[in-house]
Parts: C-alpha cells; sequence; structure tokens
C-alpha cells in the first residue's frame, strides 16, 4: 500500500526532493557493513566465524526483504520502476557519451541492472554459505540435508562467487566515483538523507514504515525457521 507524500513538484530543477526512504537507505547501508565484516571474517579470521555466520543470516533476511520491498516498497525502491529494457538502457548510455543523459529520481537504467546483479550475486553468496563446507571445522547449517555432491557444489559457488562479488562492489564503487567527479553528481549524500537536487521534477509515493517492518518480520522469521530446520538435521 503505498501513500501520497509529495505534490506534484513546480520548484527549479536544483531543489532538494526526497527520493529514498529510510528502509532503502537503512537496507542499503546494513548490507554493507554485514558484507564488509563477512569479508574480514572469512578471509582473516576476524570477527570469528561464528559472526560470519551470523552475518550470513542476517544478509539472507535483508535480501529477501528487499526483494519484497522491491515488490511492494516504495515508488523509487520498486524493480518496475528502474529495471528497464535493454533499449532504455542504451538510450541512457548514448545520452551519457553526448553528455545529456537525464532520468528521473532513483536509479538510472544502467545502475537499475547494476542494482539486480549486485543482489542477485549476494543472494547467491548468502544462499550458497548455507550449504558450504571446508571439510574440517566449518560448515553451514544445510550441509546435513543435502547430499554431497550439492555440498560440493554450493562450496564452489561460494568461494569463486565471492570473486564476482568484489568485482561488482569495485565497478559500483567507480561508478559513483565517476559520477561525482565527471557529472558532479554525489549519490552518496542521497542515500544517507534521502534527498536529492536536480533529478527531474514528480510526484514521488512513499510506502508506510510499518510494512517496511512487517516485511522483514517476515523474511528473518524465514531465515530463522530455514537455519533452525537445518541445525536440526
Amino acid at each position: 500500500m503505498l501513500v501520497r507524500m509529495e505534490q506534484p513538484m513546480t520548484h527549479p530543477a536544483n531543489d532538494s526532493h526526497r527520493v529514498w526512504d529510510l528502509p532503502t537507505r537503512l537496507f542499503h547501508w546494513l548490507l554493507v557493513a554485514l558484507i564488509a565484516l563477512q569479508y574480514a571474517s572469512g578471509e582473516f579470521g576476524w570477527p570469528s566465524m561464528q559472526w560470519h555466520y551470523l552475518c550470513g543470516y542476517a544478509t539472507l533476511a535483508l535480501i529477501a526483504f528487499r526483494l519484497l520491498w522491491g515488490l511492494c516498497g516504495s515508488q523509487t525502491s520498486r524493480f518496475g520502476e528502474f529495471v528497464r529494457g535493454p533499449r532504455a538502457v542504451w538510450r541512457y548510455v548514448a545520452g551519457l557519451a553526448r553528455g545529456d543523459a537525464t532520468h528521473g529520481a532513483g536509479h538510472n537504467p544502467l545502475g537499475g541492472w547494476s542494482v539486480v546483479l549486485m543482489l542477485a550475486s549476494i543472494a547467491l553468496q548468502a544462499t550458497s554459505g548455507l550449504f558450504a563446507s571446508d571439510d574440517i571445522s566449518e560448515e553451514g547449517p544445510l550441509v546435513a540435508r543435502v547430499s554431497a555432491a550439492t555440498v560440493a557444489w554450493m562450496t564452489r559457488i561460494h568461494l569463486w562467487n565471492r570473486y564476482v562479488l568484489l568485482a561488482l562492489i569495485v565497478l559500483h564503487l567507480v561508478a559513483i566515483a565517476s559520477y561525482g567527479v565527471l557529472r558532479g553528481n554525489n549519490l552518496v549524500l542521497p542515500m544517507l538523507s534521502g534527498h536529492a537536487r536536480g533529478v527531474r521534477a514528480q510526484s514521488l509515493r512513499f510506502a508506510p514504515g510499518w510494512l517496511a517492518l512487517l516485511l522483514f518480520a517476515l523474511a528473518a522469521a524465514a531465515v530463522w525457521a530455514l537455519v533452525a530446520w537445518g541445525e536440526a538435521a
């Protein structure tokens, strides 16, 4: 359910307008922290692997929430608003090359697919970790529920997908820096404050906070139930 929070805008284009809701911003920064902790624990052993597991479960819950929020959340967070077809992406890229690319509030057509790829890679990493094992002392909670072949396959995916995820993160950071340096468009501040300047004037709809809490509670409960089921084997 969406509620209208802003009236149609008639202000100058350089005015600051609300673009990102609080649930989307919290999701973004919590995910950044969780991925950093998981990388540190997996690569350097600090914090402990127990934290690696806990952060992995939290990441899976966040991803599940984001998928639900992308279907029924605020306008700029919905996949239908920013996932565009090849023609729209090509037009935007061509506009970038000419220096006259424009788009509405939220993700641009190219950035939209970047978000999809990032979410897919993170989801794959968190899910495969549930079935991964090092054959020594560490194993995911669902290892006992599947065959040895499945465990070996998921472990390989977990090991190799981390490089894919790291590459996507680097590309994401390069894109953010490029927008800031070449186009003078700071993409970090809007994800902190929720407001952006220079977006095309339009009326945006924002979902209520209680809906975000409900969806996250459902996502967290589902992950908890899955992990508990695996550990009961």
